[in-house]
């Protein structure tokens, strides 16, 4: 193979592809071919834009040389046409520019690669200048872009720098129909979007029962503790209360005694006093 089918063959691969399979390939044509192997060496990896644009052309060849030819069209028009006409011309570059651009990113993401606004402006810029100049146009068609155009200065613009290898201006690359996918039954897709939703709202109610759950055990397990704090105060209560209610009927049986004691006294006292005043009498009859 010619270091330019070796281009052509790595720069139509998936982007994560490229330098592995570059590498591989230096490796394997390191024996047999060594210049052809340094050459292939020195390959750069594509820009994501060039990478669009690179498997735009190959899905889209036809899409991509109607955009060129119309381009060399409006080109010879425009020099016999007035401002307003320039303008309109102008606004329905841009319109075409655009409308290939959204194809090229819609390639793109089917292969794995969404395409952010500063990618497509520079897709969509590559694209302008190829409606603008010849260079451009023929290093578009190359299919072996490493970096992006922009549109000014195309005066003095150097197609070559913009490519691969030299040999790229000039060669068209050859087409490769988009791989098919399978693709999700939209009806399916939305089923299946509605029972994650499902999913996910009974989860966050699980989530949320769980949470009134957790704190309703925690009040439980709080008036448990202080159910078994006044149980333990009321033992107490009643404990103290018997104690004092044994007391008071010890103090009561004490006083009946007391009160006993005191009649007995007073019996004996009164026995006494009568005692003496019988000796008294008689010591006075002596």
């Amino acid at each position: 193979m010619s270091l330019l089918e070796e281009a052509e063959a790595l720069y139509g691969l998936p982007l994560a592809e490229f330098t592995p399979a570059r590498d591989a390939r230096v490796k394997a044509l390191r024996a047999e071919d060594r210049e052809l192997s340094d050459a292939v060496k020195a390959l750069k990896k594509p820009s994501l834009a060039a990478w669009v644009l690179n498997l735009l052309v190959r899905r889209e060849p036809d899409q991509v040389a109607q955009l060129i030819s119309l381009g060399a069209s409006l080109r010879d028009a425009a020099e016999s046409l007035d401002g307003a006409q320039l303008r309109e011309l102008t606004k329905q570059r841009r319109q075409l520019t655009a409308a290939v651009t959204t194809v090229a990113r819609r390639h793109a993401l089917a292969e794995g690669h969404k395409v952010t606004e500063p990618v497509a402006d520079e897709v969509e810029s590559t694209l302008t200048a190829a409606m603008l100049d010849t260079g451009a146009a023929a290093a578009v068609r190359s299919g072996l872009l490493v970096r992006a155009f922009a549109t000014t200065g195309l005066g003095d613009l150097d197609a070559a720098s913009y490519v691969a290898v030299e040999e790229a201006i000039g060669h068209e690359v050859s087409a490769a129909p988009m791989k098919l996918h399978a693709v999700p039954d939209p009806s399916a897709a939305a089923l299946r979007r509605e029972k994650k939703q499902a999913v996910a709202r009974a989860e966050k109610e699980l989530r949320i029962a769980r949470d009134s759950l957790a704190r309703a055990k925690t009040r439980h397990q709080g008036a448990q503790a202080q159910a078994l704090q006044l149980e333990s105060e009321i033992d107490e209560v009643r404990r103290r209360l018997a104690e004092l209610e044994e007391r008071e009927d010890d103090a009561a049986s004490a006083v009946d005694k007391a009160a006993d004691a005191v009649a007995s006294a007073t019996e004996e006292a009164d026995a006494a006093e009568k005692a003496r005043d019988a000796a008294a009498a008689a010591l006075g009859a002596d």
